[in-house]
């Protein structure tokens, strides 16, 4: 094989499939960028971004030496960065409950009677 794990190189997509995207890198090559290796982030429809034909730069992840097949990642190469998605402030406690800083033992009875009264 002439290939090994960590080449960057270039290919011709090949084939589109739901699971991944076959590229050709020679000749008598070809590899499969997993859905997964595509870009970062998710991917909802390969075909609505990539097409059969295109050039597009891989890296060589995996050579499986029985089979020889190669497993290639666009996304190792792309300096492609997603924007933070919008971050949930989550409070372990209730806004509205004034509790305060009083021990457990004297806040516990308060407590169960609010969460019996919500509930129940």
């Amino acid at each position: 094989m002439k290939y090994k794990i960590g080449d960057i190189l270039d290919g011709i997509i090949n084939g589109i499939q739901q699971y991944g995207i076959f590229v050709k890198l020679d000749e008598d090559t070809e590899g499969l960028i997993h859905i997964s290796e595509i870009q970062a982030g998710f991917v909802s429809n390969i075909g609505d971004t990539y097409k059969v034909g295109e050039k597009i730069r891989v890296m060589v992840l995996d050579i499986d030496p029985y089979s020889n097949q190669i497993s290639l990642s666009h996304r190792a190469v792309t300096n492609h960065v997603l924007e933070n998605r919008k971050q949930q402030v989550h409070f372990w406690t209730s806004l509205n409950v004034k509790t305060g800083f009083r021990p457990l033992k004297q806040a516990l009875s308060e407590q169960l009677d609010e969460a019996y009264k919500r509930y129940f």
